[in-house]
């Protein structure tokens, strides 16, 4: 694909720090197929698509950075891929620097990436990322790096697509009895039955939280929620659950946020020496605080979506199975929507 190639670097000549997510866009080219023409990276090997062994080699490197993104948020965490396990459906990696749940259904591709920025890319069937991991310079261990791409390497299997779906149409909302979904809201016994709830009642998570009443979600500004929060969270030192995915992965960031700055292009970041997130503050069309029933107790958080009703964010309060909700994070929450919120109005 020398031609894709070449159309990239005229393209990086006049903005050589546009991300390879938004040249394909600008290219008219999925990024699986930008990453396998080799035009972003010193070479591209395509490796063997054995999701759960694969996922659990990222063991033996220790330590890299793993990155899961959305549209509108960039989810990077440096550490060690620990408790690695794999059923029907799903893969999890849980432990104290990466926690990731990762729905491998529609991944098709995954690459080596050579270069000054070492990385292993994985694409789904429409040619977007659903994952990547990122060699640390002088910290990764470089020799396991290369056994496993070694062991992995699997040249000459089907090219990635060239082009971008088109856009699937917006989900269509159907009708929701609001007084049913509401008392099945009261009745949930863990934040994980959620999407259960909302597939019972064939709601989207947009209609759900305007249907549920604002004791359980109230809306608030879109525009400065999710920086507010973040900010309360620095200045208060309470740590939080950070929370981004997309369609096949789900990343998670646990504990306290200190350094926050706004740059360029409307991102507003966390640049903390493990973790950092890249939240495009435009790209937020609605703002919610939720408070969701367990059998722990109430919990709280506050949501972000995009125009589509997507989730962009999720921000909680740092809490394992079993604990209560952190006292200091429920006033945190309750702080915001005191501040932000947008009471008797549709987010």
């Amino acid at each position: 694909m020398p031609k894709l190639a070449e159309r990239f670097e005229d393209l990086r000549r006049d903005e050589p720090r546009l991300r390879a997510r938004d040249a394909a866009r600008r290219l008219g080219a999925t990024e699986a197929a930008l990453v396998a023409s080799g035009a972003t990276s010193a070479a591209a090997t395509p490796l063997r698509p054995d999701w759960p062994a694969l996922v659990a080699a990222f063991r033996a490197l220790d330590p890299v950075m793993a990155l899961t993104r959305n549209e509108h948020a960039v989810h990077e965490r440096q550490g060690r891929f620990e408790d690695v396990s794999s059923g029907p459906g799903h893969i999890l990696v849980l432990g104290p620097d990466i926690d990731l749940r990762l729905f491998p259904g529609r991944w098709t591709h995954a690459f080596a990436l050579a270069g000054e920025r070492p990385s292993i890319q994985i694409f789904d069937r429409d040619g977007e990322a659903a994952h990547k991991v990122f060699a640390l310079a002088g910290r990764t261990d470089m020799a396991a790096w290369e056994a496993l791409v070694g062991g992995f390497a699997a040249p000459g299997l089907a090219a990635p697509p060239d082009a971008p779906p088109a856009s699937a149409a917006p989900a269509r909302e159907g009708e929701v009895d609001a007084a049913a979904l509401r008392t099945d809201w009261l009745a949930l016994r863990d934040t994980h039955d959620f999407v259960r709830l909302l597939r019972t009642h064939r709601a989207t998570r947009r209609q759900a939280l305007a249907l549920a009443g604002e004791d359980l979600a109230m809306p608030l500004d879109h525009a400065c929620a999710g920086r507010a929060t973040l900010e309360l969270a620095a200045a208060g030192g309470v740590p939080v659950m950070v929370f981004v995915g997309n369609r096949s992965a789900i990343q998670i960031h646990t504990g306290p946020v200190h350094r926050l700055a706004p740059s360029a292009g409307g991102w507003f970041n966390v640049l903390d020496p493990t973790f950092n997130l890249h939240l495009r503050e435009a790209g937020v069309a609605a703002a919610w605080r939720v408070v969701k029933p367990t059998e722990d107790g109430a919990v709280t958080s506050i949501e972000l979506l995009d125009a589509a009703g997507g989730v962009v964010a999720q921000l909680f309060g740092a809490r394992k199975p079993g604990q209560p909700e952190l006292a200091a994070w429920r006033a945190l929450a309750a702080t915001v929507a005191e501040r932000h919120a947008l009471r008797g109005q549709a987010a």
